[in-house]
């Protein structure tokens, strides 16, 4: 029974998967036959990908730490974050000039 139950499950993205997954939405949204309404969908699902691989880089290096304290006293506790950048216009996403 155990095994049924395994095939009914689905397993959740791996890292690489969801970075994959954020390159096909950043191709589907420079693309300006994608249509403003759905370059929106698609930039907001990036946005929840995005966070969710921050996520998963945030519980791994918490992992490493405990796995190495010693190596992890010698990094910084968060790097610097990096200036939140703008969203793009939509007339940037559609190559049109404002």
């Amino acid at each position: 029974m155990a095994a049924s139950r395994k095939s009914h499950q689905t397993t959740a993205p791996t890292i690489e998967e969801l970075i994959q997954r954020l390159e096909e939405l950043t191709s589907q949204i420079e693309n300006p036959d994608t249509g403003l309404e759905n370059s929106i969908a698609l930039y907001e699902e990036g946005l929840s990908v995005a966070g969710e691989c921050r996520k998963r880089l945030q519980d791994n290096r918490k992992k490493l730490e405990t796995i190495n304290p010693d190596q992890a006293a010698a990094q910084p506790e968060k790097p610097a974050k990096p200036a939140k950048p703008e969203p793009p216009k939509p007339a940037d996403l559609f190559g049109m000039e404002s």
